[in-house]
């Protein structure tokens, strides 16, 4: 899922408009990158931050509920069943065995309420965006949103590559 060579095209493309437009409504790429990597230095992960937010110089992004750990080991267990999958579609409620969908579940009625806001520090360098962690929620079918997966699991590397793609 984090190898941008690997995505088709209309997820390069979907990805890139999106982290043009993301960085744009934040000051610019720096700004965006520099969030990135405020994200990335917070260990365990950034979505375990008791705070609920994360800052970086010029651009914060905030979240309305605290994600405790065994969820965020299911969500890195998921991405990485799926690391190598050229599908961002993938729905992560196709498991057999049933303890574990029942896992997924309960994650899934957890973070569904979540939903995320960056803003620039300075006003005057846009207006910022927001995200959700799941792309849709249906009867069935669960789908993990990319920009989700992209701003709290994929390296800076493939944001640079998904800023730099040429549609």
């Amino acid at each position: 899922m984090c190898n941008f060579n690997k995505q088709n095209e209309d997820t390069k493309m979907l990805i890139h408009l999106f982290m043009v437009k993301a960085a744009d409504n934040v000051g610019g790429e720096n700004y965006l990158l520099s969030l990135i990597e405020a994200m990335k230095k917070s260990r365990p992960n950034a979505l375990m931050a008791k705070s609920c937010q994360i800052a970086s110089n010029n651009t914060i992004i905030k979240w309305n509920k605290v994600v405790f750990k065994d969820k965020v080991d299911l969500l890195d267990l998921i991405l990485l069943q799926h690391k190598s999958s050229e599908n961002p579609d993938f729905n992560i409620l196709n498991e057999e065995n049933t303890k574990k969908r029942k896992n997924i579940i309960n994650m899934v009625r957890a973070l569904s309420p979540i939903e995320f806001t960056v803003t620039p520090q300075n006003p005057n360098d846009g207006g910022g965006f927001n995200f959700k962690v799941f792309e849709s929620i249906e009867d069935d079918v669960v789908k993990l949103n990319p920009i989700f997966i992209t701003m709290f699991f994929c390296s800076g590397e493939f944001i640079k590559k998904a800023l730099r793609y040429k549609i």
